[in-house]
């Protein structure tokens, strides 16, 4: 994910798929699964890695690993163990989480040209810009036209999660709702409210400036406003890591309700930066790509023609929930949440470690917290902004932690939707998740010459249907960085570092459904 001026971490998280409901004649298919108890194999010990930095750091980073790491050990607890019940979205592809994935499926591209305001001037005019939304039934009339889009995406997101996972208003009027939380998070907040405010402030006077100009910023509303409309007493707040916040509240939310703090979580994230200041302020970064004549071209992950990411926007949110809570209410249970971790670059403002450092420890430690070994992993739904450097540098970190590649598919969902900022792990867990229930792997489009050092399958323009017959665990890599040109001499920024996530994904094995239906 893009980012910059905030820490980088990696964060991790294991989901597997699950058929109370709707999805049981395609999970009946799984076979050979082995059950969550007798998965043994270990974690290759790594001891010390140790690489040099830049010219700009004058000191070595370590990274240690334990030479003598036990066998994983999934958890076993139904309260600890943590499922996904419900999917929400707002894509450019629309609000429905098949057509979503259809439409990734197919390889279409839903960047274009912007029309949302004049951007004729601007050297980047397109972007993955969502058009025709409605929050209809989800918004009142006067709030909507208030409420920046960034809260509108969340609203309606979140509110369809609900009611994915069967929580909707008189489910919920009846429930604990001091023990279901609220974590949507931000990398930019309100944008246009901040705009707006400032250009009143400039213009007119700080008496002009709108009541609702901070409260409709700060990147808290989201979840707060969320819980206002659903009466949830939970847990809430916002984490901010820019492109890497999605991925933060999962790994937080999960924690949550492992400690007992909350049975269920509204979690994702939410992002409207397709406005002046969002393009305008990463064209400033020259983060962008520029091929303002073929858009729908220019998201195009590890090939040798990349120049840039492209902007987007969105929301994608999940229900997260106990094991127990889901069996009690007979929750239609998609997916399990292995594990998690979040580490930290450490390294420069606008360049990744090379060495895929921060990226490869991050998910050895998710592998570990989820018990999960390197080798049970055959699908990542990768970072894959399309940046000259971050590409490349993402490739290097998995091929670190996974040896073996043969069985591994790895995509790109941004070469279709964009970079939608703090909004894409939200996003890309749906489309991760609907990967394992579907056995289909969507293509990464745009791929025409592909990097040399690219030697995993990226599912390259065409969807494929994974060869093992189901995804076993899928890994989501969310990283915050920008990867630039170098800037010139008389730009002197502060150190920065950069934020890393790892989300994993895992099927469900078939035997505990089964326990889980002679339970309801």
């Amino acid at each position: 994910m893009a980012g910059i001026a905030s820490t980088c971490f990696s964060s991790g998280v294991l989901f597997r798929a699950n058929e109370v409901g709707g999805n049981g004649a395609f999970l009946a298919q799984y076979n050979g699964l082995r059950s969550v108890e007798s998965v043994s194999a270990g974690i290759k010990p790594r001891g010390f890695v140790s690489a040099p930095v830049p010219k700009c750091r004058s000191r070595t980073i370590k990274a240690m690993v334990s030479s003598t790491v036990s066998a994983p050990k999934r958890e076993k607890d139904p309260k600890k163990r943590v499922v996904i019940t419900g999917m929400g979205l707002v894509s450019v592809f629309g609000n429905d989480i098949d057509t979503f994935y259809n439409k990734l499926l197919e390889g279409e591209s839903g960047i274009s040209l912007i029309d949302r305001f004049d951007a004729s001037s601007f050297s980047v005019r397109f972007a993955g810009q969502i058009r025709g939304f409605s929050s209809k039934g989800y918004i009142d009339g006067k709030n909507d036209r208030r409420l920046d889009d960034c809260w509108r995406y969340c609203l309606v997101a979140g509110r369809r999660a609900l009611e994915d996972a069967n929580l909707g208003p008189q489910v919920l009027e009846i429930m604990d709702r001091s023990r279901i939380g609220v974590l949507v998070g931000s990398g930019m907040g309100g944008l246009t409210a901040f705009s707006n405010g400032v250009e009143a402030l400039i213009q007119k006077g700080y008496k002009k400036i709108t009541p609702f100009f901070i409260p409709y910023s700060i990147t808290n509303m989201g979840s707060a406003l969320l819980a206002i409309d659903t009466g949830l007493m939970g847990p809430n707040y916002s984490i901010s890591t820019a492109c890497a916040t999605a991925n933060y509240c999962f790994y937080a939310a999960a924690n949550h309700i492992r400690r007992g703090e909350a049975d269920i979580m509204v979690v994702g994230g939410t992002e409207a930066a397709v406005m002046p200041t969002g393009v305008g302020g990463f064209i400033a970064c020259r983060a962008l790509s520029q091929r303002n004549e073929e858009p729908q071209k220019a998201s195009r992950p590890w090939d040798k023609g990349r120049d840039g990411f492209v902007i987007g926007e969105g929301c994608g949110v999940l229900i997260m929930e106990s094991l127990e809570s889901a069996r009690k209410r007979g929750a239609n249970i998609i997916a399990e949440y292995l594990g998690g971790s979040i580490t930290c670059d450490a390294h420069h403002m606008t360049d990744p470690r090379s060495d895929g450092l921060g990226v490869s420890s991050c998910i050895t430690k998710s592998l570990k917290d989820a018990g999960v070994s390197p080798e049970e992993v055959n699908y990542v739904n990768a970072h894959a902004t399309s940046t000259l450097a971050g590409d490349l540098a993402e490739v290097n970190a998995i091929k670190m932690v996974f040896k073996d590649t043969s069985e591994i598919k790895m995509n790109g969902t941004k070469s279709m939707i964009g970079h939608g900022l703090g909004a894409a792990g939200g996003l890309e867990a749906i489309a991760t998740i609907k990967a394992i229930t579907t056995g289909w792997v969507h293509p990464t489009i745009n791929q025409d010459n592909l990097e040399p050092d690219v030697t995993i399958d990226t599912v390259p323009n065409v969807k494929k249907k994974h060869e093992q017959s189901q995804i076993h665990l899928a890994l989501v890599d969310t990283i915050q960085w920008l990867s630039l040109p170098p800037l010139p001499p008389n730009n002197t920024y502060a150190k920065q570092y950069f934020s890393i996530q790892v989300s994993a994904f895992g099927i469900i094995d078939f035997g505990m459904l089964k326990s889980s239906k002679a339970s309801q």
